[in-house]
């Protein structure tokens, strides 16, 4: 298996990178291709490669920076290491990209390189949520603010190829995130998407609330990326202030230090659980290759993280799957 690692793209680059892609070389014995300027990644690696892991540097003399316009002379710049990393997959010399850089810029680089899988509408940023008895796929999380109801059925469509294949769950639950359970809830959007999912073959169980998403009763959540991105930077910021107020709460007294102290291995499941660096990074659904965009202030544990999604992407056919199931779902149309 051959993942490609783009070695510009977090806030702190490129030593997280070369971190992960030894880490990761070491961990599954395959190749990781880590692109990027040379210069930069040469006497890294070889400071931090004592084993000889399998990395191979990739040079790209460019990065698309974080504050960068995604303008066209800015796609059409085949020097930056996300462009050169995505040709990779393009000529079929790798199976997967991650990067933690620029989001705006993976979605449009990747629109530019790749292209969509045939019949896709619009691609969609797929999130894993923590939930009860595991997780469930978040769709779209960000990449589609403005969305029409055939784009998410999509969404569902590739959500549910998604958790099929990652998280091996036959038959996903479909739920349209709503403000009721309740059909006929909704803004219009959600009103319109709704007897289309009812019709779309997909085991849709209707509307749902947080409550339902949280409580693990679907396997797959959609939603605009208005919403999507509000929900999951409210969820990150709900789950970090409770972890803080918890351990607050604990050191306040010698009393509670006791029991924090007995507890210690309770918590440490729980900041795992609740870690957004356990998934390490999001699937850019719809696209005709494989790209995950991991956060920009991702550490190597992050970015191994995100290569170990990867890999179990690649080793279950998600992009055969999509293109399938995409087919499938406009040949029902006509």
């Amino acid at each position: 298996m051959r993942i490609v690692l783009d070695g510009m793209g977090s806030d702190n680059h490129p030593l997280p990178e070369v971190k992960a892609a030894v880490s990761a070389a070491s961990l599954f014995g395959d190749e990781i291709l880590l692109v990027g300027d040379q210069a930069q990644l040469q006497p890294l690696l070889e400071k931090e490669n004592s084993a000889n892991a399998p990395v191979r540097i990739v040079h790209a003399p460019e990065v698309f920076k974080m504050t960068e316009k995604i303008s066209g002379s800015a796609l059409r710049n085949e020097d930056n290491s996300m462009g050169v990393g995505m040709d990779l997959i393009k000529s079929g010399e790798a199976d997967a990209l991650i990067t933690a850089g620029n989001t705006g810029g993976a979605m449009a680089i990747a629109l530019s390189r790749l292209g969509r899988i045939a019949g896709v509408k619009r691609p969609a940023l797929s999130a894993l949520f923590p939930v009860k008895g595991g997780y469930c796929v978040v769709t779209d999380i960000g990449a589609n603010t403005e969305c029409k109801p055939e784009y998410l059925v999509q969404f569902a469509v590739m959500g549910a190829v998604y958790a099929e294949k990652v998280l091996g769950k036959q038959s996903p639950r479909i739920g349209l995130l709503s403000n009721g359970e309740e059909a006929g809830k909704g803004n219009q959007l959600v009103k319109d998407t709704f007897p289309k999912l009812e019709q779309s073959g997909l085991n849709f169980v209707g509307n749902i609330e947080g409550k339902e998403l949280f409580g693990g009763e679907v396997d797959v959540a959609v939603m605009d990326g208005f919403t999507g991105n509000v929900l999951l930077k409210s969820s990150e910021a709900v789950a970090k202030l409770m972890v803080d107020k918890l351990r607050e709460a604990l050191m306040s007294s010698p009393r509670t230090k006791v029991g924090a102290l007995l507890a210690k291995p309770a918590f440490k499941i729980l900041n795992k659980a609740l870690d957004p660096a356990e998934v390490g990074a999001v699937p850019l659904l719809g696209v005709d290759g494989l790209v995950f965009v991991a956060h920009g202030r991702s550490n190597a544990h992050a970015l191994v993280s995100a290569i170990r999604i990867a890999r179990q992407a690649v080793e279950a056919g998600v992009i055969e799957a999509l293109r399938s199931s995409i087919a499938e779902e406009l040949s029902g149309k006509n």
